[in-house]
């Protein structure tokens, strides 16, 4: 007796219908994956920066946790990484040691880094206690949100981070958590 299928029987028709069946998933799938792939590039994608934006960022000041006013073009002049955070914003916590490591390592080329916390003072104040680090911090509460929009981070999401050249002009940003990788690829060529 043998297993095999013969041509025109009903179950060679089955096996033609369990093949289109698979492709007909499979089509239905990558269109699935393709139209979720484009509403979060949608989602995530960084609007174009105007430089009236930009230069509405040179001349706002912030407050600090300490009651100082820190003036945004006091950083004028030499690279900046500028960090939007949140004390509630699990990637922006875990960031924070990486963006402390590559100011530690950086700042004596030249480079700056302000982390700009879109949070209240006292939650701020309480984490830099316990999570100290050497570069500034300041406060931007909601009006820091609306800025990071005006800098193309139209999701409103943190961590949001920037870097300026020395000439104060956009070169990178990024939605999201950086990496190392992207830390040393900004700092040689910024």
């Amino acid at each position: 007796m043998s297993n095999e299928i013969e041509p025109g029987s009903a179950g060679a028709a089955d096996l033609g219908a369990v093949a289109r069946r698979n492709w007909l998933l499979a089509g239905v799938a990558a269109a699935a994956a393709i139209a979720g792939g484009g509403l979060a590039w949608r989602k995530y994608a960084l609007d174009d920066v105007t430089d009236e934006a930009v230069n509405r960022l040179w001349q706002t000041g912030f407050d600090t946790v300490a009651g100082e006013v820190l003036a945004m073009a006091s950083f004028k002049g030499r690279p900046l990484l500028l960090n939007f955070w949140a004390t509630w914003c699990p990637p922006c916590v875990e960031e924070f040691p990486l963006l402390d490591a590559f100011y530690r390592e950086n700042s004596s080329n030249g480079w700056q880094v302000l982390g700009l916390a879109v949070d209240k003072a006292a939650s701020v104040q309480d984490f830099l206690l316990k999570t100290p680090v050497s570069f500034p911090v300041a406060l931007s509460g909601m009006e820091g949100a609306a800025l990071s929009k005006a800098l193309g981070n139209t999701a409103g999401g943190l961590p949001f981070t920037i870097v300026f050249g020395g000439d104060g002009a956009v070169r990178y940003r990024k939605m999201g958590k950086v990496s190392p990788r992207e830390l040393q690829d900004w700092r040689a060529t910024a």
